[in-house]
C-alpha cells in the first residue's frame, strides 16, 4: 500500500535503544513519582494554610456575633426591667384615654357630618332645575 519511510533497525541499533529506554525508563517514573508527590505536597499544604485562614475568620465573626448577642441581651434585659414601670405609668393616665376618645369621637363625628353634606349636594345635583318658562302641554289632565 505504502512505503515505509522509515529504514529498519539494525540489530545493534535495536539493543542501543532497548537499552537506552531500560536505563531511562525508570529515571522518568522515578521523577514522575517525585514530582506528583511534590505537588500534592504543595497542594496539600495551601489547603492547610487556606482552612487555618478560613477557621481565624470564623473565630473572628463569631466572636463578633457573641459581642453582639450579648449586647442584644443587655438591652432587652434593661428594657424587661423598665417593663412594670411602663405599664404603671400607662395605667395611671386615664385622662389620656378619655382625650384619645374625645378626638376619634369628634372625627367620627365630622366625618358623618361631611358625608351628610356630600349626599346632599349629590341629589340636588342630579334633580333637574325647574324651567322659568311656562310648560307647554297642560298640565292638568282631561277627564
Amino acid at each position: 500500500m505504502g512505503r515505509k519511510t522509515e529504514p529498519k533497525l539494525t540489530s545493534r541499533e535495536r539493543l542501543t535503544r532497548g537499552l537506552h529506554y531500560t536505563a531511562v525508563g525508570p529515571v522518568d517514573i522515578t521523577r514522575g513519582v517525585v514530582g506528583i508527590s511534590v505537588h500534592s505536597a504543595e497542594s496539600a499544604a495551601a489547603r492547610m494554610r487556606r482552612r487555618a485562614r478560613e477557621a481565624r475568620v470564623a473565630q473572628e465573626e463569631f466572636a463578633a456575633a457573641r459581642e453582639a448577642i450579648a449586647k442584644e441581651a443587655a438591652a432587652v434585659k434593661q428594657v424587661v426591667a423598665e417593663l412594670p414601670q411602663a405599664l404603671a405609668d400607662a395605667r395611671k393616665s386615664p385622662q389620656r384615654r378619655r382625650r384619645r376618645l374625645f378626638v376619634f369621637g369628634f372625627l367620627g363625628l365630622a366625618a358623618v357630618a361631611g358625608s351628610v353634606v356630600a349626599v346632599t349636594i349629590a341629589r340636588r345635583s342630579s334633580q333637574p332645575e325647574p324651567s322659568a318658562l311656562p310648560p307647554s302641554v297642560e298640565v292638568t289632565p282631561k277627564l
